[in-house]
């Protein structure tokens, strides 16, 4: 197993743990997990995230200013977009619409 594996596995479980209506943001994981300036390997995992057997919430993980930057990862034309919708997140021009309201902080939320 290379070091990525494991890494990937710590995002997959911190991303499974993301609230319904929720989101958070691949720096925070990132931070979270002790690798601060990781947040680009977070979203090599959440890339990656529809090949494990159990599910992550990936359309949950956005970048830091609210936007869907993984979105084209996803099946379908706007189904990250569809999902955070179904969620009761507005989202305006690929964009969360009151980003600090449905801002989930692991630093803050885990032990």
């Amino acid at each position: 197993m290379k070091e990525s594996d494991n890494f990937f596995e710590r995002v997959y479980k911190i991303a499974r743990l993301i609230p319904y209506g929720k989101v958070t943001n691949y720096g925070s994981i990132a931070k979270y997990l002790g690798a601060a300036k990781s947040a680009r390997m977070v979203g090599w995992a959440m890339n990656n995230s529809h090949n494990q057997t159990q599910e992550v919430p990936a359309h949950r993980v956005v970048n830091r200013k609210g936007l869907l930057t993984g979105k084209h990862h996803f099946d379908g034309t706007n189904l990250m977009q569809q999902l955070l919708e179904s969620e009761g997140i507005i989202i305006i021009e690929n964009q969360i619409q009151e980003l600090e309201k449905v801002f989930w902080d692991p630093m803050k939320e885990l032990p």
